[in-house]
């Protein structure tokens, strides 16, 4: 996998993806940017959100699971000093649908934390995640 990142001016990047996709990132006014993108840390957990969200649609539609929708709501805490790397990240998973069978949602969300996800398993970061289910 091959990603372009150019300087474009201030403190703002833009990422060109191997698949064809621009990605903007720049910091707020106050850190000397034009506040014109979502910071790369904010990247960063959006990745894990993407991966694992992806992972679990997946394997509950392969599981014959009526998945209707899928939240991830995703915090992350970062050390206190440089080079302030995620030490602690919590993803909470809303899973709606009509007669959801939450042992297999807990277990696709087993499955996408502890085997599936590329990204989260590339951090060096504890990771915690629980779910609920929304009756659609």
């Amino acid at each position: 996998m091959r990603i372009e990142v150019g300087w474009v001016e201030g403190m703002e990047f833009r990422a060109e993806t191997e698949s064809g996709h621009t990605l903007t990132m720049d910091v707020s006014q106050e850190r000397g940017g034009n506040d014109l993108g979502a910071r790369p840390t904010e990247l960063l957990l959006s990745a894990v959100g993407g991966c694992t969200g992806i992972d679990i649609v997946s394997i509950l539609q392969k599981m014959q699971q009526p998945v209707e929708g899928l939240k991830i709501e995703i915090s992350g805490e970062r050390a206190e000093d440089h080079p302030r790397r995620f030490i602690h990240i919590k993803l909470h998973y809303i899973v709606s649908g009509k007669g959801l069978a939450e042992d297999r949602v807990a277990r696709a969300v087993q499955l996408s934390n502890e085997k599936y996800c590329s990204v989260s398993h590339s951090l060096n970061a504890e990771m915690e995640y629980s779910f609920e289910i929304v009756e659609a």
